[in-house]
């Protein structure tokens, strides 16, 4: 599952444009600032950013700038978003690496279409693929999870549903939703596989295993201790 980060100070169209890539398939993460958004770029990087340019508290093309001055994140597609319909805005963005760009107001389908497009196009060619939370680190290039550096071994299906949650940490994911994405199957038709998983998942990952939380009637979430 591939994921994508929109960056949108909006609220309103934050949810709209993450709610659409969702029902496509991606799984998305949202940011409200830049600030918010290099706090995410800590944790894992994207297959693709949607990039407003006019954010309240930094601008998307300084954004876009510093994306493309650093080898790890350079070859990240970004899809740039703005309100503004001047010819110079475009070729600014343009010229600064995005791969392509949407002017404000446009449609879900278009949306979605154009994504699909920038992901095609560039080959999701971009740099490693690492997420931490807490002393979790998965290396999706090297298809490697490591627990304070030391290496843990995974079944296939242990380590997608490892990912599936760590892509989308601090997010309860609902049990039918991990059946469906994970297994392709109906949740009541094995209501034990899921249980069962977690419960290995928890043992082989050691202390990190509790960082994989049970949501009582809900699903499961993936978050670092705190407390």
């Amino acid at each position: 599952m591939r994921l994508v980060y929109v960056v949108e100070d909006d609220a309103d169209i934050r949810e709209i444009e993450m709610i659409a890539l969702k029902s496509a398939g991606f799984s998305v993460k949202g940011c409200e600032s830049g600030r918010a958004f290099r706090e995410e770029m800590k944790k894992a990087f994207p297959d693709l950013i949607l990039l407003d340019i006019m954010l309240e508290d930094e601008d998307g093309l300084t954004i876009l700038k510093n994306l493309k001055k650093d080898a790890r994140t350079a070859e990240i597609p970004v899809i740039f978003v703005t309100a503004k319909t001047t010819e110079l805005d475009k070729v600014r963005g343009l010229d600064l690496g995005a791969d392509d760009y949407m002017v404000k107001p446009f449609g879900i389908m278009e949306l979605i279409s154009r994504v699909k497009a920038v992901l095609r196009r560039t080959g999701n060619t971009h740099g490693p693929r690492i997420t931490t939370v807490g002393s979790l680190t998965m290396d999706e290039d090297k298809h490697l999870v490591t627990v304070d550096g030391n290496a843990v071994t995974l079944t296939f299906k242990e380590y997608e549903l490892l990912k599936y949650l760590a892509l989308n940490q601090s997010i309860v994911i609902p049990r039918d939703k991990l059946m469906a994405d994970i297994w392709d199957m109906n949740f009541e038709a094995e209501s034990r596989t899921l249980d069962v998983h977690i419960m290995t998942l928890r043992r082989k990952l050691g202390k990190a295993g509790s960082y994989i939380r049970t949501v009582k009637n809900v699903g499961y979430v993936l978050k670092e201790n705190t407390d």
